[in-house]
């Protein structure tokens, strides 16, 4: 299964690479102004993630999520835990009633395809990797995020060979189909908001092909909670 989900996003890349150009840090003001809500939030939405956090073993690691992503997410004995709220537009109502701030924001956000409270246990390593598709942006705004001994953000986003620290009230709008991998260099759980947003200003026939492949995954997304309820 992993190597049919790692063959399937290579040639989705290979496809997006061809029409879309740019760099792996884009800007929010232009590709998802929206941002500014949750920035201004901050501060609402940890204490909602933190609440979460007091019941930390009932979330799921990601490989609970997604079995493909056991090499990421089970390779060191240490967790990835994953609070999803919505799926490429399936909305898990159990999860936004947990988090009403959120969620109203969420809402009011038709561009968010996906949102996730990430819970990165001390020391944890998340290997490098690359997402499947371009027609989708990932944002991510720091929540609680512990400090270094020098007082930088512990946690280490190195982003095509960049290294970017979100720290609280902070936040990343990027592509995450360039290589990327994490760090928590700390000795506790940092939390972060993680939102997937849909790519504004692709061409045409990219713009077509993304909402083919986001309504695909969503359909797969509704009709696997179906069986599962």
């Amino acid at each position: 299964m992993g190597v049919l989900y790692d063959f399937a996003a290579h040639a989705v890349r290979r496809i997006y690479d061809a029409r879309i150009s740019g760099g792996p840090v884009l800007d929010s003001a232009q590709l998802f102004p929206e941002a500014q809500r949750f920035i201004a939030a901050w501060p609402q939405l940890r204490l909602e993630a933190l609440q979460v956090a007091e019941r930390l073993q009932s979330v799921p690691r990601f490989h609970e999520l997604m079995a493909s992503q056991a090499d990421i997410s089970a390779n060191d004995g240490r967790d990835w835990r994953l609070f999803v709220l919505k799926a490429y537009g399936a909305e898990i109502r159990k999860n936004m009633t947990a988090c009403p701030q959120l969620a109203a924001l969420l809402a009011a956000t038709p561009d968010v395809l996906s949102a996730s409270l990430s819970f990165l246990a001390p020391h944890k390593h998340i290997p490098c990797h690359r997402g499947p598709f371009r027609g989708v942006l990932r944002y991510q705004l720091g929540l609680s995020v512990p400090a270094a001994v020098d007082g930088r953000p512990a946690a280490v986003l190195r982003l095509s060979d960049e290294e970017h620290r979100i720290g609280n009230g902070e936040a990343l709008l990027w592509d995450d189909t360039f290589p990327h991998e994490v760090w928590n260099r700390s000795d506790e759980v940092r939390i972060a908001l993680l939102l997937d947003v849909r790519r504004r200003g692709m061409p045409f026939d990219m713009t077509v092909l993304s909402r083919v492949l986001i309504g695909a995954v969503g359909t797969t997304v509704r009709w696997t909670g179906q069986r599962q309820a």
